[in-house]
């Protein structure tokens, strides 16, 4: 049976093979893995001594899991796929080990760092040689169709971890599998955003033919985000409806330049900041409300996002700025 980590970290459930017997270890995390995750099998040439432990975080329509365990091969068979109703993507990031996917025919031999997304709805197999230690995001099939423009295919696909768009993706994947709480820190649909908008620009880059009309859209989103750049609650998905394009064309439409939708709207609040800052007859207001004034509904957030963009704290600025 899963458990509850802590009062202040109740979304998160961990499974444990410590709550088993040695010889029957194996068996509770092939029931582990299939609770969180959905119906495998799973062996291991370490059976008599297996330790494991899944800790699994929903979100709103995305799951993050972080899998730490002995070395193992997972097998997503027909006879599993018949029993599901439900089949999902599962995108994973191993952080320490090469591995290896096999589906559709095809072997993908993987470093740490690759991003790989594999489709439950056909058959798999998952080799880790060495040892697990993962994060796999669950990611339902509408989603993913949101996102990419080709759903279904035979065969699992790879983020290299150095290219384009996948480092990024990487970078994400490898920092939530080390530390999955962070993501409680993160507003779910951001989180969210992010993962879909780096799947489909890592996997799915936008090629010469649209980048045009990607240029255009940008273009106009920024036009639009610079009128609503005072406004909290800001969400990627609004701006989308606005402009009458899908979430998928808004994202893609920044990453064809080489930025994010987020981080766009980040550094144009922030400018928004320093205007405010820079004037003398503002110097009254407190950090709080030029942060308000910017769409921040909270001060440290405000603050943290401004170090990020300029690198010091708005008072920092505000005193260098007085300097000079």
């Amino acid at each position: 049976m899963p458990v509850v980590l802590s009062a202040s970290h109740n979304r998160l459930r961990e499974w444990t093979t410590a709550q088993a017997r040695p010889r029957e270890r194996l068996d509770y995390w092939v029931g582990a893995i299939c609770e969180a995750f959905l119906e495998m099998d799973c062996s291991s040439t370490a059976a008599d001594r297996f330790d494991g432990q899944l800790v699994h975080l929903p979100l709103q329509r995305l799951a993050v899991n972080r899998v730490q365990a002995s070395t193992q091969d997972v097998y997503r068979t027909p006879a599993a796929i018949a029993k599901s109703k439900e089949q999902p993507f599962y995108l994973i990031t191993q952080i320490e080990q090469p591995w290896l996917v096999k589906q559709g025919g095809r072997v993908l031999q993987l470093r740490p760092g690759d991003a790989v997304l594999v489709d439950a709805a056909q058959a798999y197999e998952l080799h880790f040689p060495h040892s697990v230690t993962c994060l796999s995001v669950q990611m339902p099939r509408a989603w993913v169709g949101q996102w990419l423009q080709t759903v279904d295919v035979s065969h699992a696909r790879v983020a290299h971890r150095e290219q384009g768009w996948g480092a990024m993706l990487s970078a994400l994947s490898l920092q939530l599998g080390r530390q999955p709480e962070l993501a409680l820190e993160m507003a779910p649909e951001w989180l969210e955003a992010q993962f879909g908008a780096l799947l489909a620009a890592s996997i799915e880059p936008v090629t010469h033919r649209h980048a045009a009309g990607a240029s255009d859209l940008r273009e106009r989103a920024v036009a639009l985000m610079r009128e609503r750049r005072g406004e909290p609650g800001w969400r990627a998905d609004e701006l989308a409806a606005q402009l009458q394009v899908s979430a998928r064309s808004l994202h893609r439409a920044f990453t064809a330049a080489g930025e994010t939708v987020m981080g766009r709207w980040r550094q144009m609040r922030i400018e928004c900041a320093c205007e405010l800052l820079a004037q003398p007859r503002l110097a009254g207001l407190n950090m709080a409300e030029v942060g308000r004034r910017c769409g921040y509904a909270d001060a440290s957030h405000f603050g943290r996002d401004f170090q990020r963009v300029m690198g010091v704290t708005p008072q920092r600025w505000v005193r260098d700025r007085r300097s000079h």
